[in-house]
C-alpha cells in the first residue's frame, strides 16, 4: 500500500510539473527547480496590459482601455501614412529586400546545422516548418504578410487545431485584425510579512478579443495565449509599454511633406497666372447703382477657380472666394474712365528645395538609403568599390527585421511540435536557440557581389606573388587574403592534388623568372 501511495504521489507530482496548452497537459521531462518570488513582473517587449490582482478579493479593471485605444488610433495612423506615395515607395522597397521569392524556391528555409539531434529529428522539424508555411500559404503572400506586420508593428494569427485529436497539430491559421486584439498579463501580488513588500506570486496571460475594436475593454472573448502567434516589432516607446511600428519615424515628416506639397500647390495656382484688374468707370450712378453695376461686371469676366486639396482638382464653384479672381476697382466721373491693367504672375515658382528636404528625411526615417528617392540616379548592384555605407546600413537593417520576423514561424514550430509530440517543453529550451531561418538575398545581387569579392582577393593576390615563400606562407595568403577556412582549405588541397595525380595541373611558363 505505501509503494502505491507513493506511486500516486509521484504522479500528482508529474502532473504539477506539466505545462497547459490549449487545454490540454504536457508533462515535462523533469522537474524545474522552483524560483524565489519577485517583486516584479516578467517583462517582455509585447506591449500587453497589466492588471494587478490579489489579496481576498479580486480586482477587475479596464486593460487600460484608454492605452488600447490609443493603440488602434496609432496603428490606423500607420495605415494611412502607409499611403502616402514616397512612404509606400519606401515601405515596397524595405520589404522587397526582406522578402525575395521566386516561381521556384521559397522565400525562406529552415536551417539545422547546429542542431545537434538526431537526422530523424531534424527531417521532422523541416517538414512540420513546410507544413506551416503551407497553412500561412506564405510562399504567395509572403510580401503581404512581411508588409501587414512592418505597418501595423505587430502580427496575430489564431491558431485553431482538434480539440478532439490534438495531436494532429496545427489545422487552420487565420489572421487577426491587430485592432481587435489586446494582450493582457493578470498579475496576482501578495504582500511580503516580513518587509511589506509586494512580491508577484502568479501571472497569468492572455488575450482579449473583440469584433467592435472602438467599443468598451472591459467586454470581449478571452482566449489563452497559446491559441494565438502574436509577433511584434520590437520597437516601444519610451515607457516600455507600447508597442510601436517602425513607421511611428515617418509620421511626422510624412505629415510635413503632405502640408509642404498642397501649400505648394496652392501657392502655384494662385501665383502663376497673371490676373487682371479691371478700373470700372461708374460714372455719377449713385452707390448702391454703382455697387450694381460693378458686381455685374464682375459676374461676367472674374474667374471662379477654387483648389480642392482633399482631391487635388481644381472647381469651378461660385459658392466660394478664389485666390485667382481678378480685382474689380470703381471710378468716378473724371476719371481715365474704364481701364484694364495686368499684374505678373510669381516668379521662382521651379525651386522645390524644401519638397525635397523632406522627402530625404522621409527616407531618413525609414532607413532607407536616398539614393533610391532619386530615380535618375544609378545605383550599383554589385560593385563593392561602388556600394554606399547607407546600402550596407541598410542591409544590416532588413537582416534585423527578418530576425525579429522569423518570431513568428519560431511561435508556430514550437506549437506544432508539441501538439504532435516530437518534442517536449524541455527540449524545445535547449532548441530554441540553435534553430535559425534563411532569407533568399536577391540572386542577381548576390552573385554580382561575390565575383566581385573573387576579383579583389585574387587581384591582391596577384601583388603578393613575388613575396610568398619569403615573407608569407601560403598558408597565410589562404586563410588571410583569399578568405577560406580550415575546412576550405583542406578540400581545396584534396582537390589540388586530385587534379596533380591525373596530370590536370597548371603548368607555369618556363621563360618567367619566378619560377626560375
Amino acid at each position: 500500500m505505501a509503494d502505491d501511495r507513493d506511486l500516486i504521489q509521484e504522479d500528482k507530482q508529474n502532473r504539477n510539473d506539466g505545462v497547459s496548452f490549449f487545454g490540454f497537459e504536457i508533462r515535462r521531462k523533469k522537474k524545474d527547480k522552483p524560483l524565489r518570488p519577485s517583486f516584479v513582473p516578467k517583462t517582455e517587449e509585447d506591449g500587453a496590459g497589466i492588471i494587478t490582482t490579489g489579496g481576498h478579493f479580486g480586482a477587475y479593471l479596464d486593460v487600460d482601455g484608454d492605452k488600447a485605444k490609443s493603440e488602434i488610433d496609432l496603428m490606423l495612423k500607420y495605415r494611412d501614412v502607409s499611403t502616402q506615395p514616397e512612404c509606400d515607395a519606401a515601405i515596397e522597397d524595405i520589404v522587397n529586400e526582406s522578402i525575395v521569392g521566386d516561381a521556384e524556391s521559397a522565400p525562406i528555409s529552415i536551417v539545422l546545422d547546429e542542431l545537434e539531434e538526431s537526422d530523424k529529428i531534424k527531417e521532422s522539424i523541416r517538414n512540420e516548418f513546410e507544413q506551416i508555411i503551407r497553412l500561412l500559404n506564405f510562399n504567395q503572400y509572403a510580401h503581404d504578410i512581411f508588409r501587414k506586420w512592418y505597418v501595423d508593428g505587430r502580427l496575430p494569427y489564431h491558431i485553431i487545431i482538434d480539440s478532439e485529436k490534438p495531436a494532429a497539430g496545427i489545422k487552420e491559421l487565420r489572421y487577426i485584425d491587430p485592432t481587435k486584439l489586446r494582450k493582457v498579463k493578470e498579475v496576482e501580488e501578495d504582500t511580503d510579512p516580513k518587509t511589506g513588500a509586494k512580491v508577484v506570486k502568479k501571472i497569468d496571460e492572455y488575450f482579449m478579443y473583440q469584433d467592435n475594436a472602438m467599443g468598451k475593454y472591459n467586454q470581449g472573448v478571452k482566449i489563452y495565449s497559446d491559441a494565438i502567434a502574436y509577433c511584434t516589432s520590437g520597437v516601444m516607446d519610451p515607457q516600455r509599454k507600447r508597442i510601436l511600428s517602425y513607421l511611428q519615424k515617418a509620421v511626422k515628416p510624412v505629415n510635413q511633406l503632405r502640408m509642404m506639397e498642397d501649400s505648394l500647390v496652392i501657392y502655384r495656382i494662385s501665383r502663376a497666372p497673371e490676373r487682371r484688374i479691371f478700373y470700372i468707370d461708374v460714372g455719377n450712378l449713385p452707390k448702391g447703382k454703382a455697387e450694381e453695376y460693378l458686381k455685374g461686371i464682375m459676374n461676367q469676366y472674374r474667374n471662379k477657380l477654387v483648389y480642392d486639396a482633399k482631391s487635388g482638382e481644381v472647381k469651378d464653384d461660385k459658392k466660394h472666394m478664389s485666390m485667382l479672381e481678378d480685382f474689380f476697382l470703381p471710378r468716378r466721373e473724371g476719371g481715365r474712365g474704364t481701364e484694364i491693367s495686368t499684374l505678373s504672375g510669381g516668379e521662382n515658382l521651379g525651386q522645390i528645395d524644401d519638397i525635397l528636404y523632406f522627402q530625404k528625411k522621409l527616407y531618413r526615417a525609414l532607413n532607407v538609403p536616398i539614393n533610391r528617392l532619386e530615380q535618375e540616379a544609378q545605383f550599383s548592384l554589385g560593385r563593392t568599390s561602388e556600394i554606399t555605407r547607407d546600402e550596407v546600413k541598410f542591409k544590416k537593417f532588413i537582416d534585423r527585421l527578418r530576425k525579429r520576423f522569423s518570431d513568428l514561424f519560431m511561435q508556430l514550430l514550437k506549437t506544432q511540435l508539441l501538439l504532435k509530440g516530437i518534442i517536449s517543453a524541455e527540449d524545445w529550451k535547449g532548441m530554441k536557440e540553435k534553430i535559425t531561418y534563411d532569407y533568399i538575398e536577391d540572386n542577381y545581387f548576390s552573385e554580382l557581389k561575390e565575383s566581385e569579392m573573387i576579383r579583389e582577393r585574387f587581384e591582391m593576390l596577384g601583388t603578393l606573388d613575388e613575396y610568398i615563400g619569403q615573407y608569407v606562407s601560403n598558408a597565410w595568403v589562404r586563410k588571410h587574403v583569399l578568405r577560406f577556412n580550415e575546412d576550405e582549405i583542406e578540400a581545396i588541397q584534396k582537390e589540388i592534388d586530385a587534379e596533380a595525380k591525373a596530370g590536370d595541373t597548371y603548368e607555369p611558363d618556363p621563360d618567367d623568372p619566378r619560377f626560375g
